[in-house]
């Protein structure tokens, strides 16, 4: 399959550099003004029209949350699966507290709503469980990345339990969800891949080499849980969901999906608000 020429790539680049700088503007200077609705709207049309710079094309399958409380639970393949999770449906993260400090990036993150949590610090996942506990009540959209890694998405590495329990803990539902990145052809694109030996600017130039990509989230059914939810047995029911949704992702049959186009919405997220 032809990839595209290195001058597309590097205009790619370039218009993303922008979009990323005019999001740090809108960040600093807009967000304290604005509304919490007006931020997570802003914030989704912002990473479609990321997407849609790069030649990333998003489809969905089944229904995102239409509101909270609800943990999103999905795999995790790469940096880019928080800019699709967001283009589907504003979410909060959880995130390792290095990339707070990160530049462009921490403060972009944190903007989002990023929760952040140290994990060379054992104590701290109790803290983050009550924090997550807390936003859910509140009402809060979260997700998580179970597996704690990424992987190349060809099949799903253990979860671990121990961020569930915020759910248990506030008698939220678990949504889970699977995301797969596939070439126009329908095949498993490895070009976002972030795994291993794999570095952050190569996984960008090799992704923005692709002529096309497709990104692909399937939302399950919502669970509920309770106070007496165990959490162990809810993680092995979540990932063995999530495997049958990554099957659902890979399949060709795209009738039932929903092209969420980007286009209109870069032009949105690119005017001062």
């Amino acid at each position: 399959m032809r990839r595209a020429s290195a001058a597309l790539a590097i205009w790619r680049f370039v218009r993303g550099l922008w979009h990323l700088f005019w999001g740090l503007l809108v960040i600093g200077l807009a967000f304290p003004r604005w509304s919490p609705a007006r931020r997570e709207a802003r914030v989704q049309a912002w990473a479609r029209g990321l997407l849609a710079i790069w030649g990333i094309e998003l489809k969905l399958h089944g229904q995102p949350p239409l509101q909270g409380p609800v943990l999103m639970v999905c795999n995790h393949i790469s940096w880019l699966d928080i800019l699709v999770l967001h283009a589907a449906r504003h979410v909060r993260f959880v995130a390792k507290a290095d990339i707070r400090r990160w530049p462009v990036i921490g403060p972009m993150a944190t903007g989002a709503g990023t929760l952040y949590i140290e994990r060379e610090r054992r104590r701290d996942a109790a803290r983050m469980v009550r924090d997550m506990a807390q936003a859910l009540r509140n009402g809060d959209v979260l997700a998580v990345f179970p597996e704690g890694t990424t992987s190349d998405g060809t099949g799903l590495l253990p979860f671990h339990a121990n961020l569930l329990q915020a759910a248990i803990a506030s008698e939220a539902p678990v949504q889970p969800l699977a995301l797969q990145f596939l070439r126009p052809d329908g095949q498993l694109s490895h070009a976002a891949d972030y795994v291993g030996d794999d570095t952050l600017v190569g996984s960008v130039w090799r992704l923005l080499r692709e002529r096309r990509t497709r990104a692909v989230l399937v939302f399950g059914e919502l669970q509920p849980t309770t106070a007496t939810t165990d959490r162990r047995a809810l993680a092995l029911s979540l990932r063995q969901t999530v495997a049958q949704l990554q099957q659902q992702a890979r399949a060709p049959d795209t009738r039932s999906a929903r092209k969420a186009s980007g286009t209109a919405h870069a032009a949105a997220a690119d005017r001062p608000g």
